[in-house]
């Protein structure tokens, strides 16, 4: 089970937001950089960028905070980055850039013939995110809810030749509330590909719980406000995530 700390950007800073209010934010580091490398030295394997503000825009605003990171931690470890992705021309710049796994979400639900030609053109770096609230899908930056079924869609998605899915329980994101791991597994039995759980993390129970279905089809988790606030410390996470993955 794969640990992954959340970069989430706002205006240059790592912030992070609650249930992806815009005006509900926290500031975590003013040097985004040293926050990558902070969780490269704690062990992470792999880091999970987020432009909040492309995300709302439709394309990327903090490149610069993004190069930055990817200057400070090399090709140590693989990244992945959404938000406001929505061309193939600012794919290729992100993988140019270095960014292993390009996310793509919104425009995934909206333009799916972009997301089948993503998929064509740069095989094996593509990801989906999913963002659900009771199994229905949501949209730009979780604001506005659609009619599409989170397991029809992800099957859709899956045979273009997606790597992943991301699926965030936006009800939990940021909320401390534990991740849902039910409907997590209820999509990873639904699917070949693997499933990255998001939203929710709080304490080392919830990595437990994940650790215990990791079988059905679970890769990893993406934790974000638990790590920033000290509710789980993440490299004694990660550990016991190893450790539990062995048995």
């Amino acid at each position: 089970m794969l640990l992954i700390p959340a970069i989430d950007l706002k205006d240059g800073h790592c912030v992070r937001l609650k249930q992806g209010a815009m005006d509900d934010v926290t500031v975590f580091s003013e040097d985004p950089a040293a926050m990558a490398r902070h969780w490269l030295d704690q062990g992470a394997r792999r880091l999970h960028l987020v432009d909040l503000n492309g995300a709302f825009a439709g394309k990327p605003k903090n490149e610069s905070a993004i190069k930055s990171i990817l200057a400070e931690i090399g090709d140590r470890i693989p990244v992945q980055l959404g938000g406001g992705i929505r061309d193939l021309d600012t794919i290729e710049r992100c993988l140019d850039d270095g960014i292993s796994y390009v996310i793509i979400g919104t425009a995934a639900v909206r333009n799916p013939g972009f997301l089948h030609d993503a998929c064509t053109a740069f095989p094996g770096h593509i990801i989906v995110g999913l963002d659900a609230k009771d199994g229905k899908v949501a949209v730009d930056g979780w604001s506005k809810m659609t009619g599409h079924d989170v397991i029809d869609l992800a099957r859709k998605f899956e045979d273009y030749g997606v790597e992943a899915v991301i699926y965030t329980d936006i009800g939990r994101d940021g909320m401390m509330t534990g991740v849902n791991t039910e409907a997590t597994v209820r999509l990873a039995q639904s699917l070949r590909i693997p499933v990255i759980a998001s939203g929710g993390i709080a304490s080392l129970e919830d990595i437990k719980d994940l650790c215990a279905v990791q079988g059905e089809g679970i890769m990893g988790a993406i934790t974000g406000r638990a790590i920033y606030e000290g509710k789980l410390e993440f490299k004694k996470a990660q550990a016991e995530a190893d450790r539990l993955s062995l048995q």
